[in-house]
C-alpha cells in the first residue's frame, strides 16, 4: 500500500520546518520506500508497518507541539509492490509517447 500523509504542527513557533524535518527522519529511519515533496510525503510498504511510521511521526511531532493536524491518503492494492516509482514511471512513459 501507499499512504501519502502530512504532518503539520499547530499552536507553537511560526516555522514548522524543524518538526516537519523531525517526522521525515522518522520515515526516512524506517527502511521503507518513501519519497518527500513539498506537500506529502509518501511511503509504501503492508499496512501494520506504513501505519507505525506514521503513528511514529505524529508522536514525534506531538512531543514538542500542544496539538497536530494529519491528512492521509492511503493506495490499498494487495499484491503490488514498488508502487511508489511504478506509477510515475507509467506516467513519464506515456508523456514520453507524446
Amino acid at each position: 500500500m501507499l499512504i501519502a500523509f502530512s504532518i503539520t504542527p499547530l499552536g507553537g513557533d511560526d516555522s514548522v520546518g524543524d518538526l516537519v524535518a523531525e517526522a521525515v527522519r522518522v520515515v526516512r529511519a524506517s527502511g521503507l520506500p518513501n519519497r518527500t515533496d513539498a506537500m506529502f510525503t509518501t511511503v509504501e510498504g503492508e499496512w501494520d508497518e506504513v501505519m507505525a511510521v506514521v503513528k511514529q511521526a505524529v508522536d514525534v511531532v506531538a512531543a514538542r507541539a500542544p496539538r497536530v493536524s494529519v491528512v492521509l491518503k492511503a493506495d490499498v492494492r494487495p499484491g503490488v509492490t514498488d508502487a511508489l516509482t511504478g506509477k510515475i514511471a507509467r506516467i513519464e512513459a506515456r508523456l514520453a509517447e507524446g
